[in-house]
């Protein structure tokens, strides 16, 4: 990307990619949800206690959602009562990577803004 002649068809197809994942993790939960399953399988009510603030149905409706996208398998326990469980697919286990590169940026930019916030 450090080409600076890049046509419009090349930025788009560049930019394609990074709007489709800022799409599918975007929003207040999803990340934070994504971190609370790194940690391994959890219930429904596990995640809501790791993901402070969310309500019951903002977390069922993200969780559907990271369901769709391939990130979260949710596993239904043939047992009584039912028990639901939630875990991250292989797939999602990629992100691990990025949101260790977010995490570092963030910290970057904080430190910034707070030096010349002064």
């Amino acid at each position: 990307m450090d080409n600076l002649h890049l046509d419009h068809s090349e930025c788009k197809a560049i930019l394609r990619p990074v709007r489709d994942a800022l799409d599918i993790l975007n929003g207040k939960w999803k990340l934070p949800i994504i971190v609370a399953l790194t940690f391994g399988e959890k219930r429904f009510g596990e995640i809501a206690k790791e993901v402070n603030g969310i309500t019951d149905r903002m977390l069922s409706k993200e969780l559907r959602d990271l369901e769709l996208n391939g990130l979260v398998t949710r596993i239904v326990h043939d047992t009584y009562p039912v028990k639901v469980t939630y875990s991250l697919t292989p797939h999602s286990q990629s992100l691990n990577e990025v949101i260790e590169a977010l995490r570092k940026w963030g910290e970057i930019h904080r430190k910034n803004i707070l030096q010349n916030a002064w």
